[in-house]
C-alpha cells in the first residue's frame, strides 16, 4: 500500500521549499512597491492576478503534458506531481496571498472607504478568474506544445 502524498516527507519539504520562495518574492514585491494605508492596494492585486495566471497555466500544461506523453522524461512519471506541488502548491501558493486580500479588505472597511473594500474585493475574485481562464488557455497551447499532440478526449476515437 502506498503512502498518501499528503505524508511523505520529501513532498512536504517540496512544498515548503516552493513555499518559502513564493513567500520571500511576494515580501520582496510589497518591499519594492509599497501600498499607502487607506488606499487600494495594488502591490496585493497584481500579485495574487499574476499567480491566478500562473497557476491556471501551471496545471492546465501538467495535465495536458501527461496526456500527451504519458511518463514524461521520468520513467516513474512523477516529476509531474512534484512541479505541481513544489511551484503550485508550494511557491505559487505562497505567492498568492488570499488572507492579505481579507485583511486589506477588512482595513479599507475599518478606515472608512466601503467602496474601495467592495471594488478591491470583487475585482480581484473576478479578475482573477479571468486570469486563471487565460492562465488555462495558455497553459492549453504550452502543454501541447511540450507534450506532443493533444491526446483525446476520454470517450472519443481519435480516427
Amino acid at each position: 500500500m502506498s503512502t498518501a502524498p499528503h505524508r511523505r516527507a520529501a513532498l512536504a519539504v517540496l512544498v515548503a521549499a516552493g513555499g518559502l520562495v513564493g513567500t520571500f518574492a511576494r515580501h520582496g514585491l510589497d518591499v519594492l512597491f509599497p501600498d499607502d494605508p487607506g488606499q487600494w492596494p495594488v502591490t496585493t492585486f497584481v500579485v495574487n492576478i499574476t499567480g491566478a495566471f500562473l497557476l491556471g497555466m501551471l496545471l492546465e500544461a501538467l495535465t495536458r503534458y501527461r496526456r500527451g506523453a504519458p511518463g514524461g522524461p521520468s520513467a516513474d512519471g512523477r516529476w509531474p506531481t512534484y512541479v505541481r506541488l513544489g511551484v503550485g502548491t508550494g511557491m505559487l501558493g505562497a505567492f498568492t496571498t488570499y488572507s492579505t486580500l481579507a485583511v486589506d479588505t477588512d482595513l479599507l472597511l475599518h478606515r472608512g472607504s466601503a467602496g474601495s473594500a467592495v471594488s478591491y474585493a470583487l475585482a480581484t475574485v473576478l479578475v482573477g478568474a479571468v486570469a486563471c481562464a487565460l492562465g488555462i488557455a495558455a497553459g492549453a497551447r504550452l502543454g501541447q506544445r511540450v507534450g506532443g499532440p493533444p491526446a483525446a478526449a476520454p470517450g472519443r476515437d481519435r480516427s
